[in-house]
């Protein structure tokens, strides 16, 4: 064999092998497309029943006895307020149904509707005055087991002691679709009520305003904090000094540390030292905000590292003070980066729960906060709650609450590619 064919055997074995990790990589691709698209498929088909809700039409008897109201032209709202309306939907039911007759049968039969489905009625009736003395077709909402049976989550083929929905509910629920009193409509709950132990009441507004006020928080404090200690270290800050060394060390390290220990030092110091208010958005945004600092720093001094030494001394040359360089060429020039790690800094927090846990967030709050000193709860902790109840229509809305998030995960970045582009400079 001479020279010639080992040079070609060796560059036939060099592209052979240069093909098979080609091949391996978009292989690796492939796979993870697969298993992003399957996990994303998954939580959508699992949050889909979330996104509707069932509702029963009853006959709603607004009489003056059913209410316990005194019968004259006008009621102020604290009359209408405390008016009697637990019964209601009951009346409207054994009516409907007049040969149950058994008690424990009518308990069996109240249990149609939401628990909540009174305080729906009471809000009706103060926002509509003249129901009161007539009898109105409204729209009930369902009870949880009765919403995932018409769902067709439950199967009514298994034995009776395997499901949540009895037999004779089964029957009343054929009976009424059949008369066309059964319908699904949006869940406008969802997105505009709080947490509830119910689930066809729960929502996630309560835990979305709390993200925002704790987001808000957490941009306000780290942002410039970090922007400006990076600025510090990169441009005025001495070199090969012990000190400086130390604190690029420790925000190296802080940046790798468990959330977790944040949340130890929140309960620590703020809670415990300072004595801020428990589940508050305020403790909750200044514990992510020092989660966020180190990852904001550290992005803000490479977007500075990447400005050309060139544009600095060049604002020298022209007499500019070395203020001017940072704040009128260096920081404009940097600014893109600088947003794009802040804003994946937020998106992390965003999505943390775990020392959110440690400062008491993860607390049933059914209020929705009106602000920063207000008991709230976060939504990746809402969806921890979620989860780990044992109604199965707390699926769907665990499902539901991960998409929302996800949804807010991802216009956070489209929002950094975008201010990334409007920003960006090309030298």
């Amino acid at each position: 064999m001479n020279n010639t064919d080992i040079v070609r055997s060796s560059l036939k074995k060099r592209y052979a092998k240069e093909k098979r990790f080609k091949a391996y990589g978009i292989l690796s691709i492939g796979l993870s497309l697969f298993f992003l698209l399957f996990l994303l498929f998954d939580i959508t088909h699992k949050a889909t029943p979330a996104f509707t809700q069932t509702y029963i039409n009853l006959d709603i008897d607004f009489s003056h006895k059913n209410l316990r109201l005194e019968e004259k032209s006008s009621y102020s709202e604290k009359e209408l307020f405390n008016a009697s309306y637990r019964k209601l939907t009951s009346k409207a039911l054994y009516q409907l149904f007049p040969e149950v007759k058994d008690r424990r049968e009518k308990k069996t039969l109240r249990k149609l509707v939401s628990s909540g489905a009174q305080y729906d009625l009471r809000d009706l009736v103060i926002a509509n005055p003249n129901y009161i003395g007539t009898k109105q077709s409204i729209w009930i909402l369902a009870d949880d087991d009765v919403d995932t049976f018409a769902k067709d989550l439950i199967d009514r083929n298994l034995p009776e002691v395997q499901r949540r929905v009895k037999d004779n509910q089964i029957a009343w629920i054929d009976h009424l679709q059949a008369q066309g009193k059964i319908q699904k409509e949006l869940n406008t709950k969802f997105l505009t009520q709080g947490d509830s132990r119910e689930p066809e009441q729960a929502g996630i507004w309560g835990a979305l305003k709390g993200s925002l006020y704790v987001m808000l928080l957490t941009l306000i404090l780290s942002f410039p904090i970090g922007v400006a200690a990076a600025v510090y270290l990169e441009e005025f800050a001495p070199k090969n000094n012990w000190f400086v060394d130390l604190i690029e060390v420790n925000i190296n390290n802080l940046a790798a540390v468990p959330s977790i220990v944040f949340g130890i030092l929140g309960l620590a110091v703020y809670i415990n030292l300072f004595g801020v208010p428990r589940s508050a958005p305020l403790v909750g945004g200044l514990v992510l905000s020092l989660m966020t600092l180190p990852t904001i720093i550290i992005a803000t001094r490479a977007a500075l590292k990447s400005v050309p030494p060139s544009i600095r001394e060049a604002a020298l040359g022209v007499g500019a003070s070395k203020m001017q360089v940072i704040t009128h060429h260096v920081l404009p020039l940097a600014m893109p980066g600088i947003l794009t790690g802040s804003i994946i800094g937020m998106a992390q927090a965003l999505g943390e729960s775990a020392p959110l846990l440690m400062i008491g967030m993860v607390a049933f709050v059914a209020d929705i906060p009106q602000g920063f000193l207000d008991p709230s709860t976060v939504l990746p902790v809402q969806i921890f709650i979620w989860a780990d109840s044992p109604e199965r229509a707390f699926i769907a809305l665990t499902s539901a609450a991960i998409v929302v998030l996800l949804i807010f995960l991802f216009l956070m970045n489209l929002l950094a590619i975008i201010l990334r582009k409007k920003f960006e400079t090309r030298w």
